[in-house]
């Protein structure tokens, strides 16, 4: 806290003095003990918040990238292996044609194996479309968004 000036003999006796000195006596109501005004302080708060969000928006991005690089390779791991298991189903398949072929003929073989596989789609089809069809969005977020407008203007009575 800054000392107050010494009033010169003039202004002691004056309605300016007098003045002065009854601002001096409200002075710290209106100042931190730093000496800074309401209005500085208001001013740190808001910058510091602002800071504060940058900070984190570039945390987010820091960690989304690191994030996004780990699924990348984990989705390129699951690509590796998905094209060598359906390589491992071709041949697999070629295998049991060619034994088959041996007992009944190549054509029926080839027949039965392919009637086989299209048992397995249309199982795999039914069971993904159940999938799709249980798939309801984003329920809990929609109805938090709707909220937000009220909550804003001061309303969340109307949000119950």
């Amino acid at each position: 806290m800054s000392v107050p000036a010494a009033p010169s003999p003039r202004e002691s006796t004056s309605f300016v003095g007098a003045a002065r000195e009854g601002y001096q006596a409200a002075r710290p109501a209106m100042e931190s003990e730093d000496g800074r005004t309401i209005g500085q302080i208001l001013g740190d708060v808001s910058r510091d918040v602002s800071t504060l969000m940058r900070q984190e928006v570039a945390l987010a991005k820091a960690e989304l990238r690191q994030s996004g690089t780990q699924a990348g390779k984990g989705i390129g791991m699951y690509v590796g292996a998905a094209v060598a298991g359906m390589l491992f189903l071709v041949f697999l398949s070629v295998c049991v044609w060619w034994a088959l072929g041996g007992l009944i003929g190549r054509g029926w073989s080839a027949l039965i194996v392919a009637v086989v596989w299209a048992i397995v789609a249309a199982i795999l089809a039914m069971v993904g479309k159940k999938e799709f069809e249980r798939i309801r969005g984003l329920p809990q977020t929609a109805e938090t968004m709707s909220k937000v407008p009220n909550a804003l203007k001061g309303q969340e009575e109307e949000n119950r």
